[in-house]
């Protein structure tokens, strides 16, 4: 599927930093890394933290480029095909951005499967991205490997223009926003609601006239994009889905550097990956409560609340199992991943709170 897309011509300039000036002439190997984001973003946060490890614990010996934005490509299919043939070496996309190469990491979409942080960080640090890792390689032709799973922008909420949403019947009707794919659409309706997919430049214009009363992001996306100021004023911490960014390097690049430096760039997407599961979390703070200032209401459903919104988006799971490829394969390893996990963590709390 990869071969079928429109090749790339890859042209940028070095993001100079001290240490990769003192590295010209010491540079064994170049990582072109890029973000179709900007500076605001936790995934250009992650790169920078990427960026400043393994030039140092590499001494030099590996130079890390950044291309901010859409220098090098400009869609997910563009960009994944530029990581496939080797012109771009790392990549970052949200699941909806590579569905169409590998439909199976929507499972990462699929809602209420991962409960709060703990519990997606511990289950995004092991061996389901190695599951995962390992289908994508198969799927190129051990041409496209992900390297770590991160985080970009906290989690998806449902928020609206018309009225608190405290259970799933308070969705009924509802005109909700949603992206250009067929799983969240499955799970709009299952709620009640109606779908319409709306490309996210015209969401706050869409918002603002009314054609769309609602749209599930989280709340950084919602002030960032000031879609309060187009109406929206009800916002539900239902905490859905975990928004989670897929770092993506070309395979070959990668194996081609010795093992000590392999080293330091698994070494180096573990440390991007601890940047973008806090960054959110700092930035998420000034975000609610900028929410709140301007006439914001938040509401946080109860756990009873929760189950019912999650009883209700239940056919969505039934209907990813029979209608993606690898769908079924990718969320099982999830649930038992998810699983052992919180068994795990019950564990600590009975030896942390007595």
């Amino acid at each position: 599927m990869l071969k079928q897309f429109t090749k790339i011509a890859a042209t940028a300039a070095l993001l100079a930093t001290p240490l990769a000036a003192w590295a010209d002439g010491h540079t064994e190997f170049t990582i072109r890394a890029t973000a179709n984001s900007n500076e605001n973003d936790e995934d250009y946060d992650g790169l920078v933290v990427f960026k400043n490890y393994v030039e140092a614990a590499s001494n030099g010996r590996i130079a890390v480029e950044l291309f901010i934005g859409t220098q090098l490509c400009a869609t997910g299919a563009e960009c994944l095909e530029g990581v496939s043939e080797g012109s771009i070496d790392v990549y970052i996309s949200t699941s909806g951005g590579a569905a169409g190469i590998f439909p199976y990491v929507q499972v990462l979409d699929l809602p209420y499967l991962m409960s709060s942080d703990r519990v997606a960080e511990a289950v995004l640090s092991g061996d389901f991205v190695r599951t995962l890792r390992d289908k994508a390689l198969e799927d190129s032709g051990n041409t496209v490997r992900l390297m770590t799973i991160g985080n970009t922008g906290g989690w998806r909420n449902f928020a609206n223009t018309e009225r608190r949403v405290t259970s799933p019947a308070d969705m009924e009707g509802l005109k909700l926003r949603t992206v250009v794919a067929d799983l969240p659409v499955q799970l709009v309706e299952a709620m009640g609601a109606s779908a319409t997919p709306i490309p996210w430049p015209e969401l706050f214009t869409s918002l603002q006239t009314g054609v769309v009363e609602g749209t599930a992001n989280g709340i950084t996306d919602i002030m960032g994009m000031k879609f309060p100021d187009a109406g929206l004023q009800y916002l539900t911490l239902d905490g859905h889905s975990y928004m989670g960014a897929l770092w993506w390097m070309n395979n070959d690049n990668f194996l081609a550097m010795p093992e000590d430096l392999r080293r330091v760039v698994v070494d180096g997407f573990s440390a991007l990956q601890q940047a973008t599961f806090a960054s959110p979390k700092r930035k998420s703070i000034e975000a609610y409560e900028a929410f709140v200032a301007g006439g914001g209401d938040i509401y946080v459903p109860s756990p009873e609340e929760k189950a019912a919104f999650a009883a209700a988006a239940e056919p969505v799971n039934a209907w990813f199992r029979e209608n993606v490829d690898g769908g079924g394969e990718m969320l099982d390893a999830l649930i038992a991943a998810t699983a052992e996990v919180e068994a795990e963590l019950a564990e600590a709390y009975a030896s942390d709170l007595n």
